[in-house]
């Protein structure tokens, strides 16, 4: 089956995490959200898949090529602007060749069994079926209420106050039939929250919502980011980890050297190449990208460091997010900052 991965936004609530890289490029546990998303497709099935791109789109081309290396097919609809996401499934029509086609989000992380998915979208004979999970808060959400086969009898997206009728609410893991297409313009902005859904509701088309409770979140903000990566650790989302576990709730991976003096606390990730110096203290909730030095006598918890990234001596760390070669001063104490700028320094305590 093909599926197509919508990765053309420009994460503006992840600022300043999203400068220099898209949002379906940001690391959860040293994988990027998108790489987590093609691991996902394959394994149920899908085989061939396209992604859109517009914000800094060169890098996750760039990053995934045509698939091979993840033994899928890619392919790419560049775009000059954003389109929306059902304004963006249209520009592929061809691609999906008339047949059954599941639609994802870029940036989501998920461990829902889109195989059920799909055989609960053929059981309906549905048209669409919108993939549903309870939230706390639905008003970032489209929200519905489903009949007791399943069947969305109504509709809203993003609701605000007294309109909240629900707390069900769209992952944005979409799955259709070819004829859609029939209800999304050609070279228009156009969403399927906003538009195409109410449409299929006003039609009477079959538009099913299988609910789902397995875990997923849309990490669209830092708080969720943050989050998303300390539950990957706690295993409450079944993803691959790119590095062995050496021990339970400590994951290292090849070449990694680590002083014999060092602390290494538990949950804890340590990608490959990575070297760790005498006396340093690594606490929980903490991952360290691939080929990142972390010098003698630091303290890090609750930390996620990108790829390459530099903590010199003495440096205290926690709740922090050290960007992709990213250097941090010694002897200062950094609480809550987010250090994306390989070319400064932090060199002052917060």
């Amino acid at each position: 089956m093909k599926a197509m991965i919508l990765a053309a936004g420009v994460g503006s609530r992840l600022d300043p995490l999203t400068r220099a890289i898209p949002k379906p490029m940001v690391p959860i546990v040293n994988r990027p959200v998108i790489e987590h998303i093609v691991h996902d497709l394959k394994k149920h099935g899908f085989m061939e898949i396209r992604i859109n791109l517009h914000y800094l789109g060169d890098v996750i081309q760039e990053y995934l090529g045509d698939g091979s290396k993840f033994g899928v097919q890619i392919s790419y609809s560049q775009e000059d602007k954003l389109w929306g996401d059902a304004g963006s499934v249209k520009r592929s029509q061809d691609f999906f060749g008339g047949e059954t086609f599941m639609v994802v989000g870029g940036d989501d992380i998920s461990d829902i069994d889109l195989s059920e998915v799909v055989a609960f979208h053929k059981s309906k004979n549905a048209t669409s079926t919108i993939t549903l999970t309870p939230v706390d808060d639905p008003s970032q959400f489209g929200i519905v209420i489903t009949e007791e086969d399943g069947r969305i009898s109504r509709f809203l997206e993003k609701p605000k106050g007294e309109d909240v009728f629900s707390n069900t609410a769209n992952t944005g893991v979409y799955l259709f039939e070819s004829e859609v297409f029939d209800l999304i313009p050609a070279d228009t902005f156009y969403g399927f929250g906003n538009d195409v859904f109410p449409q299929l509701l006003a039609a009477g088309k079959p538009l099913y919502g299988f609910l789902s409770d397995a875990y997923w979140k849309d990490v669209g903000n830092l708080q969720v980011y943050r989050q998303t990566n300390f539950e990957a650790l706690a295993g409450k989302v079944a993803l691959d980890f790119p590095m062995p576990e050496v021990r339970p709730g400590v994951w290292i991976g090849e070449g990694t050297q680590i002083d014999s003096s060092a602390e290494i606390g538990t949950p804890v990730a340590i990608g490959k190449n990575v070297t760790i110096g005498a006396g340093a203290k690594i606490g929980e909730n903490t991952i360290v990208g691939d080929g990142s030095v972390i010098e003698a006598n630091c303290t890090l918890r609750e930390t996620i460091l990108w790829e390459g990234a530099h903590v010199r001596t003495g440096t205290q760390m926690e709740r922090c997010v050290v960007g992709k070669n990213a250097s941090v001063s010694s002897n200062v104490a950094i609480f809550d900052a987010n250090i994306m700028d390989p070319t400064r320094r932090m060199t002052a305590k917060h």
